[in-house]
């Protein structure tokens, strides 16, 4: 979240960044409230000294009348604290979920407006496929090759579920390795993570385990929650952790399911593997000092564009817009696929995104460093990155690999782990 004294300082400036990121935080009612929290517990530690010099002195008082006098003072400056107190509490609890509720600021540099007001950056190093035939989206190309089960899916967990079947295992397997060994090379710790995270967590990383709105999957009578993502598990590793400053940039790679209802999804985009409510990811996560935060940025998305241009996909780079950020993100790059099974003529979709989310995150699970001879503490900053998005992946690889015959190349990076250079019909 930011900090409290920089929102009620900069009032307009911090209404005016809701307002870019479409939030309806009310800045204004929060700056009201802030101010008179400051000032009730201005009265409350004053009246506090009163009550204690108080106390002290009923031992001195001349005789027993004036000592009842110093009680009954005391008892009443108690009262007064007690009322306070309360009301305190109130107004912190109010200031503190409208502030909770504000999105990180923005990178000036991020375009401002919805989706549409994103920025093509770049492309990576594979031009386009030239097919002589009509493609095949990822769905009918499975079917042919043997790849997926939708239909057992459904059965056993509903719509949005599916089991990979045959090569279509080999090749998850394939592409976890390939990201893996990639990220080893960079000096990434590699964990797999639980499935689960306590709510604090996901709250903690900016998400919203419960309530109307959520994407999360709750489980009914605890506190905890199914992982959208190994952003929560790899954030949340390091909750309430003070490092040294020479332990940073800390560089971890987390390889979990993820989980997501997709509420209100449809469309084409709903077909097949591109929105389900399980896959399974390579997360990137990095710890780093407030300095270090743009450059390991930088570092991410390089490490993201080195997967797909090894893989030989098309790309583009994108830098999104403010409206279409998530809460926590300051800035946020995003890796669209060709893919061109999708629509009459083929469409970009969404493989991967990195974050800079600045110290947003760490201010929530309290992840600090301290410098050598200084007192006190400093808020790190987290940045976020996917290496691979299974699901998404596979889309990617089959839709631009595919032959006239219904077969599909394997990418020349996944072979040694493939142990084949084509997958055939069945």
């Amino acid at each position: 979240m930011l900090d409290r004294r920089f929102v009620a300082d900069n009032v307009d400036l911090v209404t005016n960044n809701c307002r870019n990121r479409g939030s309806s935080a009310d800045v204004a009612r929060f700056a009201e409230l802030d101010r008179l929290r400051r000032q009730i517990q201005a009265d409350t530690d004053r009246l506090n000294q009163q009550a204690g010099q108080v106390s002290k002195s009923i031992a001195t008082a001349a005789d027993n009348a004036e000592r009842e006098t110093r009680k009954a003072d005391g008892r009443r400056l108690r009262e007064e604290v007690s009322a306070l107190e309360g009301r305190l509490a109130e107004i912190t609890r109010e200031s503190d979920e409208i502030l909770r509720a504000m999105p990180n600021l923005t990178h000036p540099q991020a375009p401002v407006g919805g989706e549409d007001a994103a920025i093509e950056i770049r492309r990576g190093t594979t031009p386009l496929p030239a097919f002589a035939f009509k493609p095949l989206d990822h769905v009918d190309l499975g079917a042919k090759l043997g790849l997926f089960d939708f239909d057992a899916g459904a059965k056993v967990a509903g719509h949005g579920f599916y089991f990979l079947k045959n090569d279509a295992v080999l090749l998850e397997m394939a592409l976890q390795k390939y990201a893996v060994d990639l990220l080893l090379g960079e000096n990434f710790t590699v964990l797999t993570t639980p499935d689960l995270a306590r709510d604090t967590i996901l709250e903690g990383t900016g998400f919203m385990p419960r309530g109307p709105e959520t994407q999360i999957y709750s489980i009914t009578g605890s506190d905890l929650s199914l992982v959208a993502t190994a952003e929560i598990t790899l954030g949340g590793a390091m909750h309430e952790r003070i490092f040294e400053a020479d332990e940073l940039p800390l560089k971890l790679c987390g390889i979990s399911h993820c989980f997501r209802t997709e509420a209100g999804a449809h469309g084409r985009a709903t077909r097949g593997l591109y929105r389900v409510h399980q896959f399974t990811k390579v997360e990137m996560f990095a710890f780093t000092l407030p300095e270090q935060s743009e450059a390991m940025h930088e570092q991410l998305l390089e490490l993201e564009c080195r997967l797909f241009d090894g893989l030989g996909i098309p790309y583009r780079v994108i830098d999104t817009a403010s409206g279409d950020l998530g809460g926590p993100a300051y800035r946020k790059f995003d890796l669209e696929a060709w893919m061109p099974g999708r629509g009459e003529k083929g469409e970009w979709g969404e493989v991967t995104s990195t974050s800079n989310c600045t110290d947003y995150q760490a201010r929530r699970l309290a992840i600090r460093f301290k410098k050598p001879g200084e007192k006190g503490t400093h808020f790190v900053h987290t940045l976020n990155g996917t290496a691979i998005a299974m699901s998404r992946a596979v889309i990617a690889i089959l839709e631009n690999y595919q032959q006239a015959d219904g077969s599909v190349r394997v990418p020349e990076a996944l072979v040694p782990w493939m142990g084949k250079q084509t997958l055939v019909p069945r």
